[in-house]
């Protein structure tokens, strides 16, 4: 029963993520803290922090630490301190993507395109290694379903499934790219990773949309059959990869 004034349960649920994302950032602002230095800077009940606290370390944005101490240490037990992981850090805004993009320009700007090519099918040949483990052990016929799976442990969301209408094949979608803002500007990457799906599922593959281009999905058509095509049609194929070729 919801009573007059009494605010819906997902306003809670809001208000509490936003609280809670306030921990976060004053963390990430002013480095490890102790319970009373985030609940003076946010106007917060101790209760209230360690609350959130405790949400936060058991999500794996934070972590408690004994605080460091320079200097002669008084007496007592050291506060425990609050620090963002690596995980807690990476839900920030960070310069990744610039510093990715800045590099590859870097490259075809000094050695060439042909530079750009080879870093990123090099790159792409060194992430597949732990791919082709997982494909060869799998059945011919859940070939797609391994490498969605090995694709998703690397961040793609990766899944596959059986293609609509009349096409003879599956559909390898990645619902996630951690690398679209770069493949934006360098589709290498793009074309690469076609190359690499092909070699590993022993057939060629046509890339029908990318997050790149600005499709919600990176879809792969993979047809039904052997391996008696691939090397006619790879090039082909990979060469629409970061575009959408209808």
């Amino acid at each position: 029963m919801k009573y007059q004034g009494e605010a819906p349960q997902e306003e809670l649920a809001t208000g509490e993520r936003s609280t809670r994302n306030r921990v976060a950032r004053s963390i990430l602002d002013h480095g490890p803290s102790t319970v009373a230095d985030l609940a003076k800077r946010l106007g917060l009940t101790q209760a209230a922090v360690r609350r959130h606290l405790d949400a936060l370390v058991s999500d794996r944005v934070v972590e408690a630490r004994e605080q460091r101490v320079y200097g002669a240490r008084a007496r007592g037990r050291p506060a425990k301190v609050f620090a963002l992981t690596d995980c807690g850090r990476d839900a920030f805004d960070q310069s990744y993507d610039k510093l990715a993009a800045d590099a590859l320009r870097w490259i075809a700007e000094t050695a060439g395109d042909e530079a750009v090519v080879a870093f990123v099918r090099a790159r792409a040949a060194a992430q597949s290694a732990a791919y082709r483990k997982a494909i060869d052990a799998a059945a011919p016929e859940k070939r797609t379903e391994a490498l969605a799976k090995a694709l998703s442990t690397d961040g793609y969301a990766a899944t596959a499934r059986s293609a609509p209408g009349p096409q003879q094949g599956e559909q390898l979608c990645q619902h996630h790219c951690p690398v679209a803002h770069v493949a934006e500007q360098f589709p290498q990457l793009c074309e690469a990773e076609t190359e690499i799906f092909s070699s590993l599922l022993g057939t060629h593959v046509q890339r029908l949309a990318t997050i790149a281009h600005g499709d919600g999905v990176c879809t792969t058509f993979v047809p039904r059959g052997g391996p008696a095509t691939a090397q006619t049609t790879t090039s082909a194929s990979a060469s629409t990869a970061g575009r959408n070729p209808a």
